[in-house]
């Protein structure tokens, strides 16, 4: 989202009339006498941005090499890319590797779709899956699962909404506070994601992306006093962002990952984002002799307050989070009518999952099946099954 308008320029009053004479007398007492203009605020050169850019991609690349169509499935689309073919359009429409089970994709800006994606390649890249962090303690995967994607698609929606939100967020506030924050945010969102969606692995950068949205909602909140259009800003922002969060409720949508992301980076804008109020670079570039009518602080006395409110918030939230989803709660059961922010029923679609969701892993003709919801394993002896036979398997074994 372009800011532009919402720049802040800064004039220095002119000077008392005591000293106009003098300053018409001396050099350049032509070009104190007039207003100056300065820009308070330095601009960075946004590298870090176009960085996280490029290694989504090439890990995307990577997941694909390493999926290596040609070798490991009898059709592929794209074939003359060799091992970086993508799997058949009817299995995976997002353009990406091949479908053993079926991945929670977080896709930003506009939509979210969950499709079918390579358990055994995005699970060792560092997808989200939640009977790994339980049982495992494999907690970096709430942060390594915002850097892979499962598709094309998938992978240029988020990367595009990437350099549309945060190339402008870099510029004004750097990249130590821009990356800390993309990061945060992601973990926030893929927390709340595994405390309530427990089956599949999930890969995708929504969270963090909801998240810039997020601190640029608080940004300018705290930020009240030195924007002009303050109020255009504002509904502007708050609908863009509504229309984010409420395609969340459309089936297959993670909108929890959405929901955990835009709360962590509203928190984290007070206290990444704080700027001094407008008086205060007033008055450090008044004209020597100017007699300031009262000397400003350099943040105002609400400002302090929603930094300190909002970082207790936010450890305390990561805290009990983490320690809820260490000890393996499912928070559904805790909250029987939270699954209607993820997805609300109506006459046009069903919110209830179709599909049983099965982990496996093959040696020789030897295949072992775990369902995911049930945790209950069976040993099968291949013959000629195909794709919907082993599903059917799966079925059985779950229900």
């Amino acid at each position: 989202m372009s800011r532009e308008g919402l720049e802040i320029k800064v004039v220095d009053p002119p000077p008392p009339v005591s000293n106009v004479s003098a300053a018409r007398s001396s050099p350049g007492g032509r070009q104190r006498a007039s207003f100056a203009e300065f820009r308070p605020f330095k601009l960075w050169f946004p590298w870090l941005v176009p960085a996280i850019v490029a290694a989504n991609i090439v890990l995307f690349a990577v997941s694909m090499f390493i999926n290596d169509c040609p070798k490991n499935s009898q059709k592929c689309s794209a074939r003359f890319l060799g091992r970086f073919a993508f799997q058949p359009m009817k299995e995976n429409p997002l353009l990406g590797p091949s479908s053993s089970t079926w991945v929670s994709l977080k896709l930003s800006t506009f939509w979210l779709l969950t499709l079918r994606g390579s358990d055994l390649v995005l699970e060792k890249m560092g997808a989200l899956e939640v009977t790994m962090v339980v049982d495992k303690h494999q907690v970096w995967r709430l942060f390594t699962c915002i850097w892979l994607h499962a598709g094309v698609f998938h992978v240029l929606a988020n990367m595009l909404s990437l350099i549309f939100i945060g190339i402008r967020l870099e510029q004004e506030f750097g990249f130590v506070r821009i990356g800390l924050l993309y990061m945060i945010s992601g973990f926030g969102g893929s927390l709340l994601s595994s405390l309530f969606n427990r089956e599949g692995i999930s890969v995708g950068a929504s969270g963090a992306l909801f998240g810039l949205l997020g601190a640029m909602l608080s940004e300018l909140l705290t930020n009240w006093t030195i924007y002009a259009n303050k109020f255009a800003a504002l509904l502007t922002l708050i609908f863009i962002i509504a229309i984010n969060l409420a395609v969340g409720i459309l089936p297959h949508v993670d909108n929890f990952a959405h929901l955990g992301g835009f709360t962590s980076g509203f928190l984290l804008g007070f206290v990444f984002l704080i700027r001094p109020q407008y008086g205060y670079f007033n008055q450090r570039n008044n004209p020597r002799g100017y007699a300031a009518p009262s000397a400003k602080s350099k943040h105002k006395p609400y400002q302090y307050v929603l930094w300190i409110t909002s970082l207790l918030l936010l450890i305390a939230g990561y805290t009990v989070g983490l320690i809820v989803l260490l000890r393996g709660t499912d928070l559904n059961k805790h909250c029987p009518w939270c699954h209607y922010l993820s997805c609300m029923p109506t006459s046009l679609w069903n919110c209830k999952s179709q599909n049983m969701y099965c982990k496996s892993s093959q040696i020789g003709k030897q295949m072992n099946l775990t369902c995911i919801a049930n945790g209950r394993t069976e040993m099968y002896t291949l013959g000629n099954e195909n794709q919907s036979q082993i599903q059917q398997m799966c079925s059985q074994l779950c229900s």
